[in-house]
């Protein structure tokens, strides 16, 4: 079953400051989707929004065409999961029993995991490749173990939707391809949808269905990768003027930019330096 979440002139913000004046977004089959854009443009604060993180000043976010916050957590739990930038949990807790937190919502206070929660907690560790950490402490792992065990407590909630805020940070280049590969992965073998805010506009062009770009609180473009990912709107986003390649790797091709010379002067219309 196909799940849908909107945004629906939805206005966010806090303690009365107002980041997003009014958005709209439909999201309503199962893709990888990037939502790209300058630091303070808004893109933590709509995943926040969409996944019942961050309640609207107005509008709202409708998960299957239901208000998110009328729905019980437990039942938007059962569909969607977020992993944010920031997680914490006591360092000794083994990775077995951090990925066993993603089948509370299936579970009454105090009831015992039965044998399908454990196939459920099984099937995440190996999909996010981890099942030899079983019983290692949190603070032995490396950053990408350790965003591979959270990302495997996301998965054991057996969610629809995954929502993603900034995965690759903190990571050196290894392993963010490998976590970006992972996710890409996951994609293709559950059929679930994938919304991650992303800094890398080159991991947003290669692992991406589609791209959200936010500006200054707005909506900017929403499109497939090819139509989003031009010159004349990067340097819009960001006021840099880029390369853009499409080259070949591993049997297939995706774009990649190369930004070169910043924009020093908006009102000539950022035109590249001549040399």
């Amino acid at each position: 079953m196909n799940h849908t979440i909107k945004a629906q002139s939805i206005t966010l913000g806090y303690g009365g400051k107002v980041i997003i004046p009014k958005m709209d977004i439909v999201i309503d089959k199962p893709e990888i989707i990037s939502i790209i854009g300058p630091n303070g443009s808004g893109k933590s604060t709509l995943l926040k929004a969409l996944s019942r993180l961050l309640v609207p000043l107005a509008g709202c976010a409708l998960l299957d065409g239901k208000d998110i916050y009328q729905l019980q957590p437990g039942q938007v739990a059962k569909i969607m999961a977020i992993l944010p930038q920031t997680v914490h949990a006591p360092g000794d807790m083994t990775v077995c029993d951090l990925v066993a937190y993603g089948r509370m919502p299936y579970k009454k206070i105090f009831e015992k995991l039965a044998s399908d929660d454990q196939e459920c907690i099984t099937a995440a560790m190996e999909a996010t490749g981890i099942q030899q950490m079983l019983h290692r402490r949190l603070d032995s792992l490396s950053g990408g173990e350790r965003q591979r065990a959270w990302l495997a407590m996301a998965l054991a909630q057996e969610p629809r939707i995954l929502l993603l805020d900034e995965p690759t940070t903190y990571l050196d280049i290894h392993h963010q391809l490998e976590l970006m590969k992972l996710v890409r992965k996951l994609h293709q073998d559950m059929q679930i949808t994938i919304i991650m805010v992303l800094h890398d506009l080159n991991h947003a062009a290669r692992f991406s269905h589609r791209v959200i770009a936010v500006k200054d609180g707005l909506l900017f473009a929403d499109g497939p990768v090819e139509e989003v990912f031009t010159v004349e709107n990067l340097r819009a986003l960001y006021g840099v003027e880029t390369t853009i390649m499409t080259i070949d790797q591993g049997g297939s091709s995706h774009l990649v930019c190369f930004p070169h010379d910043s924009c020093l002067k908006k009102e000539d219309g950022c035109a590249p330096a001549v040399r």
